[in-house]
């Protein structure tokens, strides 16, 4: 849930004219839920239309001023979207099964019984929060489709809303995220001299060699016909300087003819970070990053610009020697990409040295330092 990302635990009310029946629930399910709590109907619709947080209304039938059933038909017909798609709990008593009847063609959700154990109520709870979250994604994926159909790439909404749960993790993991604005130099001019056939070719071309170079957990979109997006979770500055100048000599190699002339492309990146800017939004990423393209394309462009300013061809190379990030390379083995893992072993254990030189001399674990020195030398 999205809740779980942020570290914010989500919000439910509790309407029930009976302090001891509020007061048990909140016992139950305090440990994994923020609560607010209501005396009657009447207050919880006022409490519903002031707090865009609440996330369930778990509501008693039989109450003064406005009852459940009145609180839940309130609910069904709002004009505020928030408001209609609540999921109502019923707090069960010993209504009649005509009761609950009435209940469920009002839009009841689920009903609890005033003695449920905690691990039940909770379990409820959270399978609730779960299939709201699952029909929200579903709801944004067809209002605004995933996979743009002419790149191939991430489309530019997805790009933000995946970007805001991946920061929102990030937060909450104290990892990084780092955001590469690419853009390919001149555009303007490859238009003006050779025609959009052939700057749609080589944007073509960019974006095939894009999504051969990044991670499967990275998210590629184009968000304008010489501009792309890469987000990238659990990813240093140093990391996607180390892309960038990969990506930089891949396409130095890329030559297209076109009417026996050669055209060569070169392209310019511009670096941001969670860590690095504080910036704390995608956009705000974004935005960074691509004031930092225009910053090396004005300066001639074939650059690379991180916080610091210009990275150059050394500092892009030592880059690549740096340590591996021990986080990235654990995210990888969870995704199940073991080789990846493998193939940076060497620099994984170089890494975790120091670490090792500290289990070995407190724990005597009998860690074969040696081998594991010479292996990371190779």
């Amino acid at each position: 849930m999205a809740e779980e990302e942020t570290g914010v635990l989500p919000k439910i009310l509790i309407v029930d004219d009976s302090r001891m029946v509020r007061a048990s629930l909140i016992k139950q399910i305090r440990h994994r839920f923020q609560i607010r709590e209501e005396a009657d109907g009447e207050a919880g619709w006022e409490t519903l239309l002031i707090d865009p947080a609440i996330r369930i209304v778990l509501t008693d039938l039989g109450m003064p001023r406005l009852d459940g059933f009145g609180l839940l038909e309130r609910i069904r017909v709002s004009k505020v979207q928030r408001i209609q798609e609540l999921p109502v709990v019923i707090i069960s008593g010993d209504e009649d099964d005509e009761a609950r009847q009435h209940a469920l063609d009002l839009g009841a959700s689920d009903f609890v019984s005033k003695g449920a154990g905690c691990a039940e109520m909770t379990a409820r709870l959270e399978s609730l929060l779960d299939l709201t979250d699952i029909r929200r994604s579903l709801a944004l994926s067809e209002q605004n489709p995933i996979v743009d159909p002419d790149s191939g790439l991430a489309t530019p909404a997805y790009l933000n809303h995946n970007g805001e749960q991946l920061l929102a993790q990030a937060r909450r993991r104290q990892t990084a995220i780092s955001v590469m604005v690419v853009e390919i130099d001149h555009y303007d001019q490859l238009i003006e001299w050779h025609g959009d056939y052939v700057a749609n070719l080589i944007t073509g071309k960019l974006a095939k060699i894009l999504a051969s170079k990044v991670r499967r957990e990275d998210t590629i979109s184009q968000i304008s016909g010489a501009r792309f997006v890469v987000l990238s979770p659990s990813t240093s500055i140093a990391g996607c300087c180390t892309f960038a100048l990969r990506l930089q000599k891949a396409m130095e190699k890329l030559v297209l003819t076109y009417r026996d002339e050669r055209i060569r492309i070169t392209v310019t990146v511009g670096i941001s970070g969670s860590e690095t800017d504080g910036v704390q939004s995608v956009e705000g990423l974004i935005g960074t990053a691509t004031e930092r393209v225009r910053r090396g394309i004005a300066a001639g462009g074939n650059r690379i610009v991180d916080s610091e300013g210009e990275v150059d061809k050394v500092a892009a190379e030592n880059y690549v020697n740096k340590m591996i990030s021990i986080d990235h390379a654990l995210l990888q083995l969870r995704i199940g990409a073991q080789e990846d893992v493998m193939d940076r072993l060497p620099e994984v254990i170089t890494t975790m040295m120091p670490l090792f030189n500290l289990l070995e001399e407190r724990l005597h674990f009998g860690i074969p330092l040696g081998e594991l020195e010479n292996y990371s030398r190779k």
